[in-house]
């Protein structure tokens, strides 16, 4: 077990304001998103809120604006990661994003481990039965964070992690009630409606809550909700009546949620459905696959059909563009889509004169070979790409994480977006590049145009060259102003939750 370097404040800064955490009775409640919600309906009236959540688990990251390292020798501040949620409840509440609102981040590699990245930066790869022991070692940073988040908010909205009630994991526990008593915070439990059950599992966590826990507990929410509450409210009374929880809250099913970007690849269980436009999109859903909300801003564009293609099924021929999105584990992906046939469907798709992009590490599988020789993703070793680019890939320990905005020489367009990734990509295809912005060689192009693949994710959300783009692929933009939309998703979201919960009651209950 290596030994854990946290910074710790001291004298610790006094906490400025109150803060009240939601956890939920299971994963996937909505726990972010009413977050988020709250953080913009607080925010609106005045206060300065900021969001924080222990532990996140998801290989949807954000870069943030700073780092725990100090600026380089260029005076440029390095950057870290955080859960894409919290950098999302950032925005609604009108902060930048902070490696301190999420400390620890897990992004899963296998099907029993994780990268870990400490306060923004890769500490390796752990198997779920050694990071257990590793939790109680980053405790100190979790609520060294949480206190410089604390110091500077009028009111910290702090998230839990999953289900606060999984005993198993008690003592190891970082994110959820062993968190809230370190940091001595009223909880607030969230259930989900929808999916049916509510009854039984805030009567669970009640159970499964020891004396202390339950105290804890100031109240309870139903998420989710949809029909008439005349017809839930007995079970309320029956739920209270056995808890002593009172119920402090319903909020209603949220249509504008799509319109977000999502936390984890639950959400592609169950894609939103594009606009069905003329210009088919083909995104084979990779193994481990990495901030697909790249693909946000495209889904909602009129004139686009954009598919997730599940494994089992081929890739559609009337695709006119297949896009390979980010991945976790490169080599990983590599394998699985040979598997499903995926390869084979791309050059049919090619011949026909369709269009191939790659993002990330779907760049990376369109090259020659991607050499892992430290076994950074996986086991050592090297697996031979697509072969569409003539670009080779070494995945290296060093992680590039850089914010971009910046103008395309190519295109003339503005782009914005960030590069997060392990791999060092050489060969003679970067000399025909994607991108060229601000004089910087980016990605590449295949000789005949069709093929092309780089590192900047988030680029399509910048209205200009995503015009361009969906123009050069054969379609029409519709000069949808992507960040207009998701600013008016969240207003909308606070809007709902000003109507169906008492705010006032509920920051009465924050400490």
């Amino acid at each position: 077990m290596p030994e854990i370097a946290v910074p710790i404040l001291d004298p610790a800064p006094p906490r400025r304001g109150r803060a009240l955490m939601i956890q939920g009775t299971s994963s996937d409640v909505g726990k972010s998103l009413l977050v988020a919600g709250l953080c913009r309906a607080y925010a609106r009236r005045g206060l300065k809120v900021a969001p924080f959540k222990a532990q996140n688990m998801s290989n949807n990251a954000a870069v943030t604006v700073d780092s725990d390292l100090p600026p380089g020798p260029d005076g440029v501040q390095p950057r870290g990661e955080i859960g894409r949620a919290q950098a999302l409840q950032a925005r609604a509440a009108g902060l930048a994003p902070s490696i301190h609102m999420n400390p620890v981040l897990l992004k899963p590699q296998a099907m029993v481990g994780s990268q870990v990245v400490l306060r923004g930066r890769p500490l390796g790869n752990w198997p779920a039965r050694h990071y257990h022991g590793l939790k109680p070692l980053l405790l100190p940073a979790v609520l060294d964070s949480y206190r410089r988040i604390a110091a500077s908010a009028d009111l910290v909205l702090v998230e839990g992690a999953g289900a606060g009630t999984e005993t198993h994991l008690r003592r190891s526990d970082i994110a959820n009630m062993l968190f809230a008593e370190a940091a001595d915070l009223p909880v607030v439990l969230l259930t989900d409606n929808d999916r049916g059950g509510a009854m039984a599992a805030l009567v669970g966590s009640w159970l499964l809550h020891t004396p202390e826990e339950r105290a804890r507990v100031a109240g309870y929410l139903v998420n989710k909700f949809r029909g008439y509450f005349s017809l839930y409210e007995p079970a309320c009374r029956t739920i209270t009546g056995i808890t002593g929880w009172p119920l402090l809250g319903v909020a209603r099913w949220f249509e504008g949620a799509a319109l977000l970007p999502a936390e984890d690849a639950l959400a592609l269980e169950r894609p939103a459905r594009s606009a069905g436009g003329a210009l088919v999109i083909a995104v084979p859903q990779i193994d481990r696959v990495a901030n697909f909300d790249d693909l946000d801003p495209l889904s909602s564009e009129p004139g686009i059909d954009l598919r997730w293609v599940r494994p089992g099924q081929p890739i559609p021929a009337e695709a006119d563009v297949v896009l390979l999105p980010g991945s976790k584990t490169t080599r990983q992906a590599l394998g699985a889509l040979r598997m499903q046939g995926w390869d084979i469907d791309i050059r049919a798709h090619l011949r026909r004169g369709g269009r191939v992009l790659g993002i990330c590490a779907g760049f990376q599988m369109l090259g020659r070979m991607v050499r892992d020789p430290d076994g950074i993703e996986g086991p050592p070793g090297e697996t031979p790409g697509l072969g569409l680019l003539e670009v080779d890939t070494t995945i290296t320990r060093e992680k590039r994480l850089v914010e971009l905005d910046a103008t395309d020489r190519i295109s003339g367009a503005r782009v914005t977006g960030y590069e997060m990734h392990m791999g060092r990509t050489t060969g003679p295809g970067l000399d025909q590049p994607w991108l060229v912005l601000d004089g910087q060689p980016e990605g590449a192009v295949s000789a005949d145009g069709l093929v092309m693949g780089g590192y900047v994710h988030g680029l399509f959300g910048a209205d200009g060259y995503r015009t361009h783009w969906i123009g050069a692929m054969g379609g029409s933009g519709s000069g949808l102003e992507h960040g207009a939309q998701i600013e008016a998703a969240l207003d909308a979201l606070a809007d709902q939750i000003e109507t169906d919960l008492d705010l006032d009651a509920l920051l009465a209950l924050a400490r």
